[in-house]
């Protein structure tokens, strides 16, 4: 059997991707090593439901958040203060066990010149959550991005979600939330906007 064609381009560092065959005979692999049957008639279309269901989970590998937050309006009319959303659904994956963790993000900016379409924030928030990942660092890239592309006098994530890999499997504890967060600029020299931010974002 060909092995899988998990190598990098030796000009470019990229990850050349295995074909959509390799994918699904991987998932046939991991079937077999589970103790099942592959061919049998339940689990004989699971492989391509496994890649296609992949193909949504971690989509975010083929979309640039910088294209989203590049559409900028400046035509503010002096508004300063803080621009939050809530209960932005988070859907990702965790990266160690491949298992899905799912919560809420909560996300705040305070605009200097221009602000962005309230819904590319949430486009952000999804496109970090669908690739492999930790709360950390989700937290952290959802508030570069903005940081780096908005130029705002500060910026603040708050991310509280549930991993499976902690209630299904290991310790197996149930309902325990995790929460992160990320505070830039004003959020981070001024506990009063910190505050203010949490009070808000926790309704």
């Amino acid at each position: 059997m060909q092995k899988p064609s998990l190598v990098t381009d030796a000009d470019t560092n990229a990850i050349i991707r295995p074909s959509r065959e390799e994918a699904m005979q991987a998932v046939r692999t991991l079937l077999a090593w589970a103790g099942d049957n592959p061919d049998r008639e339940g689990l004989i279309d699971t492989p391509k439901r496994v890649v296609d269901a992949y193909g949504e989970w971690f989509e975010g590998y083929g979309a640039d958040p910088a294209k989203e937050l590049s559409r900028t309006f400046e035509d503010v009319q002096g508004y300063d203060d803080m621009v939050l959303l809530r209960d932005i659904e988070v859907e990702s994956h965790c990266e160690h066990h491949m298992a899905p963790f799912l919560g809420k993000a909560y996300v705040a900016y305070v605009p200097t010149e221009k602000v962005v379409g309230i819904s590319k924030i949430a486009r952000v928030v999804e496109i970090f959550s669908k690739r492999l990942q930790t709360q950390e660092v989700l937290t952290n890239q959802i508030a570069g991005a903005i940081e780096s592309h908005l130029k705002p006098a500060g910026v603040a994530v708050l991310i509280d979600a549930e991993h499976q890999c902690m209630t299904t499997r290991g310790v197996h504890h149930r309902h325990v939330s995790t929460i992160t967060t990320r505070f830039t600029g004003v959020f981070k020299s001024d506990p009063a906007q910190m505050e203010r931010f949490l009070k808000l974002a926790r309704g």
